[in-house]
């Protein structure tokens, strides 16, 4: 659900906003001044919808439209064709992700929801709201490269830009450039279309140098963060299975998941998903340490069917599970409650007896903890502290601690830098290319109707002679389009809010 902190919170500001505007504009003293300091500085306010416009980038524009001409020829017929290609690989990308909504609707498999290419994002619902940040500076950014790429494109081709300009629509930002259109309606279908194009050329390109940028971290930071040595714990939620005093800490480096080494955050979530699905771990221990489990009481079965032998609900000692040799070739399995960590503390892993033959004297057994089902027993390593123990679903133990592969040099080195550098990537990546994909979709009021008016235009006046026929087919296409795009929000709200 949405915190009702956060809905209120906005729905106030935007109140007082109203509220404020009215007054003044009401007021016989101040209206005139008010509304000419409004229009001074280029504000426009109306419900739920602040604008700002401003003609200051222009010159900015201007000298970007005249950098190595030929270049940019080469660039925008690049991203003419990249929009032409978008429109129809957006429309099947809507169509797949329908359908995935529609199977996601009919099933209570979760794993289906996962596999969603496209999801409606919804501030405090399916986005954190520690990261609203990340999100709406990284929709902002997005917004003005596109922009940027219309206001550059406009020029190259004569067409006039009278300004550039941002908003506030409820919550979200975007930005926006204002052309002339008289020039924009007598120039060709193709020039057109590389002014209507421009936009979804720069947010595929954003996408391009952010997963670059991404993907070349650990060489622009090598000379203060190294990377392959371990996953370094950022946070630890407080009262999971990861925090006490025998817990992890911010700071800590994990090297190891039992057997599995950790050499970064992938081998982290690889070893957790690795011993969620193969069989619990066993440990070597000596045969004289075992203890017999009637000194702790009878063993007896859980409802699963599993076993327990420490009926005193101890928090240091677990049941272990071992064979014990019977004669001829018979072994027949034994427990014994043992302390957890005098036991495994330096141990060695196991899954059968042989894998604890040594040549020493020392007779060892190996011996696996008695737990339910879908529980395992981890032993975390973390040096120079002692192992960690966890019992429990992995999982649990994974969505408990935020790590990062990159450990600072020098003490004085924020551990965070390199999480914030990733986390707002990914939302460039995410959020760029959405608008990507959005924006080429044939449909109202998007970029979508006038790069397949354009291409219609460029494409059937041989085909299609008579304009109102063009115009009609355009109107059919877009009228499809606009459906697809709504049907996937709106199924796509409801998948996310009401259910």
């Amino acid at each position: 659900m949405i915190p009702v902190s956060l809905v209120i919170g906005v729905m106030a500001a935007w109140c007082a906003v109203y509220l404020a505007d009215t007054m003044l504009r009401s007021s016989m003293t101040h209206r005139i001044s008010y509304e000419s300091w409004l229009a001074s500085r280029g504000l426009m306010l109306s419900p739920f919808h602040i604008r700002w416009q401003t003609t200051m980038f222009n010159r900015l524009f201007a000298y970007c439209a005249r950098i190595r001409p030929r270049a940019l020829y080469l660039w925008f017929n690049s991203g003419l064709v990249f929009g032409v290609v978008s429109m129809v690989g957006s429309v099947v990308l809507l169509v797949k992700t329908l359908q995935q909504t529609l199977a996601q609707m009919t099933t209570d498999n979760p794993r289906i929801g996962g596999q969603q290419t496209l999801q409606v994002v919804v501030p405090g619902v399916n986005l954190p709201t520690n990261q609203l940040a990340y999100f709406f500076v990284a929709l902002l950014l997005s917004g003005v490269i596109h922009e940027l790429g219309h206001a550059v494109a406009a020029l190259r081709e004569q067409v006039r830009v009278n300004g550039f300009g941002m908003f506030i629509f409820v919550v979200y930002p975007g930005a926006f450039v204002d052309l002339f259109t008289t020039h924009l309606n007598i120039i060709s279908p193709t020039q057109q279309l590389r002014i209507f194009c421009a936009g979804v050329w720069h947010n595929f390109m954003l996408c391009v140098a952010a997963l670059a940028f991404l993907f070349l971290l650990p060489v622009f930071l090598f000379p203060v963060y190294t990377t392959g040595v371990g996953a370094l714990v950022t946070d630890v939620i407080q009262g999971s299975a990861a925090d006490g005093p025998r817990g992890l800490s911010v700071g800590d480096i994990v090297t190891g998941l039992e057997d599995c080494p950790v050499r970064g955050v992938e081998d982290w979530t690889q070893c957790l998903s690795h011993l969620s699905h193969t069989p619990q771990t066993g440990y070597c221990v000596p045969t004289a340490s075992l203890q017999p489990s009637w000194a702790h009481g009878r063993p007896y079965k859980r409802l699963d069917g599993t076993v327990d032998c420490c009926s005193n609900n101890s928090l240091t000692d677990l049941c272990f599970s071992y064979t014990k040799p019977q004669g001829k070739g018979i072994r027949d399995k034994e427990y014994a409650c043992m302390p957890v960590r005098k036991m495994v503390t330096g141990s060695r892993v196991c899954r059968t007896d042989e894998d604890c033959a040594t040549t020493s004297q020392i007779s060892s057994v190996c011996v696996t903890p008695s737990l339910e089902n879908q529980t395992r027993f981890i032993r975390l390593t973390h040096p120079p502290h002692s192992h960690m123990l966890f019992v429990g679903f992995p999982p649990h133990l994974h969505h408990a601690v935020s790590l990062t592969n990159f450990v600072p040099r020098f003490g004085f080195l924020h551990l965070d830098l390199p999480v914030f550098l990733e986390t707002f990537c990914k939302y460039v990546v995410s959020l760029s290319g959405a608008l990507a994909v959005v924006n080429s979709v044939p449909c109202f009021a998007l970029d979508g109707q006038w790069m397949l008016n354009a291409l219609l235009e460029a494409t059937l006046v041989t085909v299609v002679t008579e304009r109102q026929k063009r115009e009609l087919i355009g109107f059919f296409l877009l009228l499809a389009g606009s459906a697809l795009l709504a049907a996937n929000v709106a199924l796509g709200l409801w998948m996310v809010t009401a259910r």
